[in-house]
């Protein structure tokens, strides 16, 4: 018998709130675990050091306090289901064009990013070998396809596939921390001859052994681990009742912060010297082969890709929603809100897909698996950081015009404005920090070519139709 719920959706055009508390729990943590964390990690790591804890720390705060800000915003109005929504309604038209299109390439661009992780981590299995660029496109296609197949189904079997993926990455994590607790307090010696104790924390240069600059410069990797936090508001759309999910959901952040980044991380760097990991090489990886533990290792980069293609999962569903969200808001083309009988928006879905795959063809000009995941991180990191910025612009507008409706809210932000212009400047500040490597300078210098693009097409087309 067919779910009535799912055929009601599909007759009214609507999103299914198909997803539990379980999925949207396990859908956020898969968000704060990302492919930055497991893969940028290493290269994090050899350009701050031990400082990388208090980077993250910081990072996480920020984050967080964003996602406050989106929850308040996404519950004052039960009616908005995305960003779009509520940046158009508090801020204009300009707004929910500007953020839905900016957030839609984010994750066309993550997912870029993704597809040069898993060709790096396939590599493993290829005897470490790389593969020819028509190998690379080719490992790219066949993951793109069949994370689209995903997604065409339901979104309840969407949950349910991110609640393994989440998992699956939490295991491992929680894995590494006992084992590595136990190569400490054991004094195991790796392969290297390196004994594993805390005192590596400080031992090779201090806390800060590469000073202010390799500080910041940590900055831009451990960013982008975090990218996909707020998938959460994406969802809250399909979310059954939202007033008790999402902020749960929301306040768990900081604890997972501390478990899975600077926990995992304090364990890292004590089995191995921070300036013995090798910055092209996941460090969790790393961990167990420096205990000669081969099987370990394999499982390890197993784990490594089942996240890379969580990450792309949950990039494929937030584009189509997105997209989904600006054909309702007449700011994309009508076929995009058009659902198929699952409820899924198809067609939005082709869409991101076949962009994916022209974006596979990066193998071909950048063969480098690495220098093709900084620039697409890079470029995504640069434009998520617009849409959290967008966020907390929403909820100054929201604060200032609706303050009957903040002064109801059971779940405000902390702080207020004041919030708001700290979150504000460390943002900016991250920005400039970009222009410190040669490397992220690059994507910096490519980036306003979207803006510009984006303002052609909100005058050109948008703007153009709706003064008819």
């Amino acid at each position: 018998m067919p779910d009535e719920n799912l055929k009601s959706s599909v007759e009214d055009g609507d999103l299914q709130r198909s997803l539990s508390n379980r999925h949207l729990q396990l859908i956020a943590i898969g968000g704060a675990i990302g492919t930055g964390l497991f893969m940028g990690s290493g290269k994090t790591i050899s350009l701050a050091g031990p400082s990388i804890l208090f980077i993250y720390m910081i990072i996480g705060l920020m984050v967080f306090l964003v996602m406050r800000a989106l929850g308040e915003l996404l519950l004052s109005n039960l009616q908005y289901k995305s960003f779009i929504d509520f940046t158009t309604d508090l801020i204009g038209p300009w707004a929910g064009y500007f953020v839905g299109w900016t957030y839609w390439l984010c994750w066309i661009t993550i997912g870029i990013a993704d597809l040069s992780a898993i060709i790096y981590y396939l590599q493993f299995f290829n005897h470490g070998l790389p593969f020819t660029p028509f190998e690379g496109v080719m490992i790219s296609v066949a993951a793109i396809v069949f994370v689209t197949g995903l997604n065409l189904m339901t979104v309840k079997l969407f949950g349910e596939l991110e609640f393994w993926f989440a998992m699956i990455k939490i295991t491992a994590i929680v894995v590494l921390i006992a084992v590595g607790l136990w190569m400490i307090f054991t004094g195991f010696t790796s392969s290297t001859g390196e004994v594993a104790e805390f005192s590596h924390l400080w031992n090779h240069g201090g806390v800060f052994p590469t000073g202010l600059t390799g500080f910041l410069a940590g900055f831009q990797i451990a960013i982008f681990a975090f990218v996909g936090v707020e998938l959460v508001g994406t969802t809250a759309a399909e979310t059954k009742d939202p007033e008790t999910n999402l902020p749960k959901a929301v306040n768990s952040i900081p604890i997972r912060i501390i478990i899975f980044y600077v926990l995992s991380l304090v364990i890292v760097m004590s089995v191995t010297p921070w300036d013995r990991i090798d910055p092209s090489m996941s460090p969790f990886v790393n961990l167990f082969s420096q205990a000669g533990i081969a099987a370990a290792a394999i499982i390890m980069n197993l784990v490594v890709l089942s996240s890379v293609m969580s990450s792309m999962n949950s990039g494929v569903f937030s584009t189509s929603r997105m997209l989904f969200g600006l054909s309702r808001e007449e700011q994309g083309p009508k076929a995009f809100g058009k659902l198929n009988t699952r409820a899924v928006p198809a067609n939005a879905l082709y869409f991101s897909t076949v962009c994916l795959m022209l974006g596979a063809a990066l193998q071909y000009f950048v063969p480098n698996t690495v220098e093709a995941f900084t620039l697409a991180t890079t470029l995504s990191t640069i434009f998520f950081i617009c849409v959290w910025l967008m966020i907390i612009w929403s909820y100054m507008a929201y604060y200032k015009k609706r303050p009957e409706l903040h002064a109801q809210s059971k779940f405000k932000l902390p702080g207020g404005l004041v919030t708001c212009w700290i979150v504000i400047i460390f943002f900016i500040c991250t920005i400039g920090i970009l222009a410190l490597e040669d490397d992220t300078l690059k994507a910096l210098k490519v980036s306003p070519i979207w803006f510009i693009l984006l303002l052609i097409g909100y005058l050109g087309f948008y703007k153009k139709k709706n003064l008819k």
